[in-house]
């Protein structure tokens, strides 16, 4: 049995993960905004749940949740980013303050999660990151562009990392999970809609998640045991994408860039000293 660390646990996956790994046997720490929405877990497993209110963005928080939880828990084997905020709007439409929370929650949160994580992880000898992504993290949609903005960064940094922290047999994978039937979607936050954009690409995919017929084929049980599973292979993969449609999107928009790339590879080379 392992100890887990687990942001952003009051729904969706981090929930489910929360709840699956309690019934298995391990232990969990898990933090949210607001606590008391794990009342009743707490009471069924008691001391094999650990909990912290925590707000991502509040960077010193982070650092203190962090360091409480390896003090009072000892060996933290997996740290998983999970707290998010979904910005759904077209580029023009968002306020500066929405542009603001979106990268402070999903680029710096992640960040600072982690930095408060590695010096512990190093002092033990090593454990897992999970990062959690989105097919979103290495292909787009319209209407999500700052979503998109925090998961390409996010991913970048992680691919970084993994490199920066192999030798200290620290593994990270960065998680990438299609649309699921969770209650992801109820959490997106929108913006008022530019009437310039209703005969779009942005207007028809927002339409799309309005009306509740946006394709949600992923399944959430799945691909939490698939996050808790990939735990216990070694080396850790780098990336782990889960739904058809992640595959599919994600291979598009890969085999779309090597076209591209390649159809420049003479242009490429003729600009070399």
């Amino acid at each position: 049995m392992k100890t887990w660390f687990i942001t952003g646990t009051s729904s969706g996956l981090g929930r489910l993960l929360t709840e699956k790994l309690l019934g298995q046997g391990h232990r969990v720490a898990a933090t949210l905004r607001k606590p008391e929405v794990l009342n009743e877990l707490k009471a069924k497993y008691g001391d094999n749940l650990w909990i912290a209110q925590l707000d991502v963005t509040d960077t010193q928080a982070v650092r203190t949740v962090v360091d409480r939880a390896f003090a009072d828990l000892g060996q933290i084997d997996v740290i998983i980013n999970n707290a998010g905020y979904a910005l759904f709007c077209a580029a023009e439409e968002a306020s500066d303050d929405q542009i603001t929370q979106q990268i402070n929650t999903n680029v710096i949160g992640s960040i600072q999660v982690i930095r408060a994580a590695l010096p512990h992880l190093r002092a033990q000898g090593g454990g897992r990151i999970l990062q959690v992504s989105s097919a979103g993290g290495q292909t787009t949609y319209p209407n999500f562009s700052y979503y998109h903005t925090t998961k390409w960064a996010v991913e970048g940094f992680c691919e970084t990392l993994a490199q920066e922290v192999n030798l200290f047999n620290i593994g990270i994978t960065i998680v990438e999970p299609g649309a699921h039937k969770t209650d992801f979607g109820g959490g997106m936050v929108t913006a008022p809609i530019l009437e310039a954009y209703d005969q779009t690409p942005a207007g028809y995919v927002r339409r799309l998640v309005e009306s509740g017929t946006f394709p949600l084929k992923g399944n959430p049980d799945k691909t939490v045991q698939a996050m808790i599973d990939v735990v216990d292979i070694t080396p850790a993969p780098l990336r782990l994408a889960l739904g058809k449609d992640a595959y599919t999107d994600i291979r598009a928009s890969l085999v779309s860039r090597l076209v591209e790339l390649d159809a420049q590879k003479e242009l490429a080379l003729s600009s070399m000293i």
